[in-house]
């Protein structure tokens, strides 16, 4: 099998996805499982019967750092956002197209967006518009066939009341650009700013200055009716506007489409082929939907995450704003919580160069967060990564104004003394070595593990009782209070993370035995009772059957959110499963939890996943889609309900449902390989998910037996593998040589001897060597889906 680039998909300089880079996918010479990669994508295109003209309905493009909304207010209107606009996240401004009122106002209007090719369509009244955000280019594409070739045209961005650009015109090029400085107390002192570039391919094309906040392009259609709007948007910090914009616009208002298309489509089509696809279907049509869901997420991730910094600040999808300026939260600010159900969901669905500038967000700032936990955590080494961390790497919070985040003085609060964010991307970064084998990555990545580790090993302090305690917060729902399960289980999986790294890269040897001695002095999880959770409790309860893991040792501390910590042990960080002596306890503090399906970020479905619970994670997968999901282009809004075009989106729903979906097919986080443990028997499912060791899985579930599984090897080792048939025989198949590598067994675990480049198909025994084969196909979408109150569509 191809070796797995885990440096994969980024942006150059000039904010285009750089084309071919993105992980390759399974093996070529696997025969008994293939994929019909653009139609099974297409199966989720999202179809519009009628002209979004809300702007609460748009749809979504992008190339990792520039993204755009595009609804039909006025005939054709798109907002466009990069990624590196801070602190504020200032918009470039609009994109209106008159003309195009003609098309959506007709009465034979049709569009969908096609995901396989990340490109809108629009067709009605004889005119058709094509419309990308080019992955090879910041730039944006509005190619328009079907006009009036006598009719007056124009094309328009425009900004609004608060900015101050700079707008200038010349040979038929149009500019609005402006910049400002990053310079307050939080500040890094950098100049950040916006720049677009209209251009039209029509004839007699005038650019102008209609007033300071709008710059226009009138032209006529050419004389076939064909038109064409660019407008480049690259990164900007100052300079000559017009020259930069008609450096990046080159001729591409005139090129040939399919010359202008052909590096964009090539990329997004390498894109699909290299990330795990899963196809779903059920009776009731739910599996379908949540399918859907799954491939317009792996579509917006790639959309929005290519640029040197993440797309997503707060689980809230900024490079699809519509709402002109308007941000929630702290935009200049990253909340790992709300980003790390994206992280888990890029990984196994094999998309791991999405994850890219989350990592090299936090490695990037390590100095500066090490500066920011010596000034405001008591001169201790190390780094306390803030939960809500400003881009430039520090814990203030919108700039000064309270709440800030690892910051002793400013405790009690929100985000004080959350000591944990650091470890948990730190524990990413050692998950996704564990899945590519890419020493470099670990290596580049390493200080964040160690700088971590460190952090917690001065924080924490020995007890009489010999033990390591804290006096921190749990997260954001209960403030400073005794041994939090959040600092627990993070001392729990990260030091042996660290050590193994360290082993790796032959490093550390002082840290890493500071870190073996205080592994014996971590306390156990906390218990409290199922009742009230007020209780505290002890292990020995545990034998009564009415005590559940608590979210601290004070667990009648007030509560500020509505978090399930005390699921954490379970995900995001590893330590109990679906067996095990903690599992029962587990299983009841999920059937006993606190906050049940609390917000569009509940995790409660892949936790349920991971405790084999299959029926909870279809309720929860259900009860949060159809409560959460409220724009019909899939995404949420965080307390949900109806959509009425006031608030941004958030990407945050879709990475829980996708990550959730992947946990119930295939899991190995612990290096057991588990096959449909979670998987409702109500859904048939054929798909691929990605594991540890440059590996992958194919699967086919069919009323809820799992037919055959496929481990594509990307390493040599052992593979261990829980019984998909329980009690039932089963046999490994080595597809690469027709050779049996493990014989006739009814065992619980068995192990396949995998040798990197081949595959191995695991089956029922019964089969004998008639092995099956599965050919995964699909349709694309040709209306609008529904599920209960939510819709993907119109």
């Amino acid at each position: 099998m191809p070796e797995q680039d885990a440096e994969s998909s980024g942006l150059d300089d000039g904010g285009a996805l750089e084309v071919g880079s993105q992980a390759e996918g399974g093996l070529s010479n696997v025969t008994a499982f293939t994929m019909d990669t653009p139609n099974v994508v297409r199966r989720a295109n999202l179809v519009l019967g009628k002209a979004n003209a809300l702007p609460q309905d748009f749809m979504a493009l992008g190339n990792g750092a520039l993204g755009m909304a595009v609804w039909a207010a006025g005939g054709f209107t798109a907002q466009l956002n990069r990624t590196d606009t801070f602190p504020d996240r200032k918009s470039l401004g609009q994109v209106l197209i008159p003309g195009l009122a003609t098309l959506t106002g007709a009465a034979d209007f049709s569009g969908h967006v096609d995901l396989y090719d990340a490109t809108m369509t629009e067709s009605g009244g004889g005119m058709t518009a094509t419309i990308f955000v080019r992955a090879d280019s910041p730039e944006v594409v509005v190619d328009v066939t079907g006009a009036d070739p006598s009719s007056m045209q124009t094309a328009q961005v425009k900004l609004w009341s608060g900015r101050s650009p700079t707008a200038s015109a010349a040979n038929g090029v149009a500019t609005l650009a402006e910049t400002w400085k990053d310079s307050d107390m939080a500040g890094s002192d950098q100049t950040f700013g916006v720049l677009s570039a209209l251009s039209v391919g029509g004839r007699n094309a005038t650019a102008s200055v209609v007033d300071p906040l709008t710059v226009q392009v009138a032209f006529q259609p050419n004389a076939d009716g064909s038109f064409r709007v660019v407008i480049a948007a690259p990164s900007w910090s100052g300079g000559d506007a017009m020259t930069t914009g008609t450096g990046v616009l080159g001729s591409d208002a005139t090129t040939p489409l399919a010359a202008v298309e052909q590096a964009h489509l090539a990329w997004w089509h390498a894109y699909w082929n290299n990330v795990g696809l899963v196809k779903m279907t059920s009776s009731d049509g739910s599996a379908d939907y949540f399918e859907s869901l799954r491939t317009i997420y792996l579509f917006l991730s790639a959309a929005e995450s290519g640029g040197t910094y993440p797309g997503s600040q707060a689980g809230v999808a900024d490079l699809f704003n519509y709402l002109q300026d308007s941000q929630p939260w702290f935009p200049a600010g990253y909340w790992f919580w709300n980003l790390r159900m994206q992280v888990a969901a890029n990984m196994t669905s094999g998309a791991f160069g999405t994850n890219t500038p989350i990592f090299g967000l936090y490695q990037s700032n390590v100095a500066n967060l090490q500066a920011w936990t010596k000034s405001k955590m008591g001169g201790k080494s190390g780094i306390c990564t803030p939960e809500t961390m400003r881009f430039n790497g520090n814990g203030y919070y919108n700039d000064g104004e309270g709440n800030a985040s690892c910051d002793e003085s400013a405790s009690p609060s929100y985000n004080a003394l959350t000591l944990t964010s650091g470890t948990e991307v730190a524990l990413w970064v050692w998950r996704q070595y564990l899945m590519t084998q890419d020493r470099t990555f670990l290596s580049t990545n390493y200080p964040v593990m160690s700088q971590a580790a460190t952090f917690l090993l001065a924080y924490a302090q020995q007890g009489p009782d010999g033990l390591l305690h804290t006096m921190a917060n749990a997260h954001e729902t209960q403030w400073n209070v005794q041994d939090p399960v959040t600092d627990i289980v993070a001392m729990q999986a990260l030091f042996p993370a660290v050590v193994s790294a360290a082993g790796l890269l032959g490093t550390d040897a002082a840290l890493v035995a500071q870190l073996q001695s205080a592994l014996a002095k971590i306390p156990p999880l906390p218990r409290t009772d199922a009742a009230s959770h007020s209780q505290l409790l002890t292990a020995s309860d545990d034998s009564g059957g009415q005590d559940v893991f608590a979210i601290s040792y004070q667990p009648n501390a007030p509560k500020h959110n509505s978090e399930n910590l005390d699921l954490e042990a379970v995900w995001p960080y590893d330590l109990i499963g679906d067996t095990g002596p903690n599992s029962a306890l587990a299983q009841r503090t999920y059937s006993k939890r606190m906050f049940v399906d609390s917000a569009d970020w509940s995790f409660d479905a892949l936790q349920a996943a991971r405790l084999g619970l299959s029926a909870e994670v279809v309720n929860a997968l259900t009860v949060v889609t159809q409560r959460y999901q409220s724009f019909v282009n899939g995404l949420g809004l965080l307390g949900g309900g109806s959509n009425n075009g006031s608030s941004e989106p958030y990407v945050e729903q879709l990475g829980v449902l996708t990550a959730a979906v992947n946990e119930a097919l295939i899991q190995d986080y612990d290096g057991l390989l588990r096959i449909a443990s979670a998987w409702p028997s109500a859904w048939d499912g054929s798909g691929s998910i990605y594991i540890q060791g440059k590996s992958k899985v194919d699967v086919e579930v069919q009323g809820g037996n799992v037919v055959l599984a496929i481990v594509e090897a990307g390493s040599t080792g052992s593979v261990n593998v829980r019984n998909p048939w329980s009690g039932q025989a089963a046999i490994v198949v080595d597809g690469s040589t027709n050779t049996t590598v493990v014989p006739t067994t009814s065992a619980s675990t068995f192990a396949i001897p995998a040798v990197a480049g081949h595959w191995y198909e695991i089956v029922p025994a019964s089969v004998g060597r008639a092995l099956p084969s599965v050919e995964v196909t699909g349709a694309p979408a040709t209306t609008a889906k529904t599920f209960g109150p939510v819709t993907l569509g119109l």
